[in-house]
């Protein structure tokens, strides 16, 4: 018996050591700016901007293969972070921007399929088989992913009602430009106008 259990424990330790050195010896660095435009991102996972997930659409961007103004789910604030990060001009968001939205699940029409459960990249659905599911309010990120696998319709989007904690100052924009135009408060109006 303590001879099983001194070569578990040295087998242990051997396999211990070789992993550290592994993971020393081959680490595989990853750029910087990847990484920080990555915690930029609302990480979705949606698919709205063209790429699987948020990872790979922050390659693209640092590689120069993407423009920054993809992410509608980011919005306008994530936008001028990534304009400020990179150096780039701030442009309009591509596509539609909805406002925010949190699924709602008709609970007289579920049939308990699981088919949105399994396309919910942020597991913001719960239930089980033939049961009725639910949308966890707090995890909900408004994709929609989950609208088109529901064979019953039984889900909707809900816009979040405006009030002091979800209410958002609009940027104003430049339409000549088809910009964002970032206003300098302490300037008048009228000094930029030549009157």
């Amino acid at each position: 018996m303590l001879a099983a259990v001194l070569v578990i424990s040295s087998l242990s330790a051997l396999f211990g050591m070789i992993l550290g050195y592994s993971a020393i010896r081959f680490r595989v660095e990853s750029d910087p700016v990847v990484e920080r435009i990555d915690n930029m991102l609302p990480q979705t996972q949606c698919g709205q901007c063209g790429f699987a997930g948020c990872r790979p659409y922050a390659a693209a961007i640092a590689e120069g293969k993407a423009d920054i103004n993809l992410c509608p789910p980011g919005g306008s604030g994530l936008l001028t972070a990534l304009a400020d990060l990179l150096g780039r001009d701030a442009k309009p968001i591509a596509g539609k921007v909805k406002e925010k939205a949190l699924a709602h699940i008709d609970e007289n029409s579920c049939i308990g399929c699981t088919l949105c459960v399994q396309a919910c990249p942020v597991d913001a659905i719960i239930g089980a088989a033939k049961q009725l599911h639910t949308v966890v309010e707090a995890q909900c990120t408004g994709c929609e992913l989950c609208l088109m696998p529901c064979p019953v319709d039984c889900i909707r989007m809900i816009p979040i009602a405006q009030d002091l904690n979800t209410w958002k100052w609009p940027f104003p924009m430049d339409t000549a430009a088809d910009r964002l135009c970032l206003v300098d408060l302490a300037r008048p109006a009228s000094a930029g106008s030549g009157a």
